[in-house]
């Protein structure tokens, strides 16, 4: 159905908005399936909240681009994001949190009730909503409330620095399992979904190192450190393998980070590789399934151009063409094993992004190249077409009033700057990440769509304040580059026999 109403005009998304366009559809036969069952989008929402609206408009997406899968990532340091009723102070206490400038964040959550419309409205869209509870890592919002199940005891403050911290739940002490199934025991009915996604990345072992009731435990259970995994990573294995009994006696199959792998993979456990493809490859051998999320292809928190201007974002420079690239199935996986990887996952992680504003820039239209990762064969796959149809695509998008991000011009071959000097000429050498109209200005003005368009290389030998835009061609504007050009008689050549001079000093920023 996605693909029949992708025949039709883009103003499909919206048909009140305009009028004049001709509802047809050219005579095809659709001969249409996945390459992957599993098509995945997580979105993180502990670090900064996104309300149920945005919530449900991200679906609209998803369901679009035959995204059959929304991780929810609903616990982390930063916050925990869903209503438990047998612990009241998980929303009253871990929901908020102290920022550095002095203002309290939160509280933020979802009730169970908003739980079950959201399920519901993907359900709708024929999307699988997959709950993450994270643990034994990532707990230090839950442990503010309840530091018991800490091996420290507390007293402990919603993280709010992003990282790793070192405070993890107790897997020494019984209790902690009990609160675990008990939260479990309450979202499972929530959720439709098969599988239960329960973190396990990113937990350090400095506490059990030194928790006596961690390392009762390791000897209770006769774990020994060996030339592969340590005492403490096998505890871990011994932590995910114990919810993982619970959650197949309550019908549902674990998902875990690929550090699940360390200290031994529980039996029927499903691995997302994030750390590169090394744990998706090492899983499927082991005739596990996984899911390929790779954090240098699939993560959509990064740099989409040249990071000297664009706003903070995660390390990466990880553009449309890379994502794109990405190929899900590596050849290191054994042939008879291939049926293992089950799916590709792109993930949203919400440190810096501040509001739904940002999130939309940052992963839209890379869930575009998301979809024919997940979709298109790899013979199929031909990027230059894809980036062709990519101006249809952002009309749909522009219809469903998505911020999404434009590539913003950048100077070509080398880092960009916004302030320039020189002492006799100087050229500005654009481009953009895609194949993108550019719009100038030299008077100060903001460049709009009747402005120049800059096609060539350009010359100036005086101050200049030179703006510069891309512009689709639906027309939307992205984020204007200001450039500074500054003749300066500081940088002129230190000897006349020497010519030693300095064209051009580069400040970003």
């Amino acid at each position: 159905m996605q693909t029949m109403l992708q025949l039709l005009p883009a103003e499909i998304e919206s048909p009140s908005a305009v009028k004049g366009v001709a509802w047809t559809i050219p005579a095809v036969t659709i001969r249409d399936e996945p390459r992957l069952a599993y098509r995945g989008f997580m979105q993180d929402i502990c670090r900064h909240f996104v309300d149920k609206e945005s919530l449900k408009k991200q679906l609209d997406i998803l369901a679009m681009y035959k995204i059959n899968k929304f991780h929810w990532h609903l616990t982390d340091d930063q916050g925990w994001r869903i209503e438990i009723k047998k612990y009241p102070g998980l929303t009253q206490i871990s929901s908020r949190r102290m920022e550095g400038e002095g203002y309290e964040y939160g509280p933020y959550f979802y009730t169970q009730e908003e739980v079950k419309e959201i399920v519901a409205y993907a359900k709708e869209r024929f999307i699988e909503v997959i709950p993450e509870i994270e643990m034994p890592g990532h707990a230090v919002a839950a442990l503010t409330a309840y530091p018991e199940f800490s091996c420290t005891g507390g007293p402990l403050q919603v993280r709010n620095l992003w990282g790793i911290s070192s405070d993890i739940f107790c897997a020494g002490n019984d209790d902690t399992f009990g609160f675990l199934t008990d939260i479990l025991d309450e979202v499972i009915p929530l959720f439709e979904s098969e599988y239960f996604h329960i973190g396990g990345d990113e937990a350090p072992k400095l506490r059990w190192e030194s928790c006596p009731k961690c390392q009762k435990r390791i000897k209770q259970l006769g774990l020994r450190a060996d030339d592969e995994f340590s005492a403490e990573e096998k505890l871990q294995s011994y932590f995910v393998n114990r919810l993982e009994k619970h959650l197949i006696s309550r019908g549902r199959k674990l998902i875990g980070w690929d550090e699940t792998l360390e200290g031994g993979l529980a039996p029927s456990a499903t691995v997302m590789s994030w750390r590169g493809e090394k744990g998706g490859i090492k899983s499927a051998n082991m005739g596990h399934d996984a899911i390929m999320t790779p954090n240098d292809w699939l993560y959509l928190d990064n740099y989409q151009g040249d990071r000297k201007i664009l706003p903070a974002c995660n390390r990466r420079d990880i553009t449309l063409a890379k994502t794109y690239s990405y190929n899900p199935m590596p050849e290191a996986i054994e042939a008879d094993k291939k049926h293992h990887i089950i799916g590709v996952q792109a993930n949203s992680w919400a440190e810096y992004m501040y509001n739904v504003d940002i999130v939309q820039w940052c992963v839209h239209p890379m869930l575009l190249a998301l979809s024919e990762v997940a979709c298109t064969r790899l013979e199929n796959k031909d990027y230059s077409d894809f980036e062709r149809r990519m101006d249809n695509q952002r009309v749909r998008l522009d219809m469903h009033g998505i911020n999404y991000y434009v590539p913003v011009p950048q100077d070509r071959g080398k880092p960009s700057c916004n302030r320039m000097l020189f002492t006799d000429v100087i050229t500005i050498d654009l481009e953009t990440t895609e194949p993108m109209k550019i719009v100038y200005t030299t008077n100060g003005r903001d460049p709009g769509p009747k402005s120049k368009e800059y096609t060539v290389p350009l010359t100036f030998t005086a101050n200049t304040t030179f703006k510069a835009r891309s512009i689709t061609a639906g027309g939307r504007m992205g984020d204007i580059r200001t450039i500074e050009i500054v003749r300066s008689d500081a940088y002129k050549p230190a000897t006349a026999t020497t010519g030693q001079g300095l064209e051009a000093a580069y400040y970003p920023g």
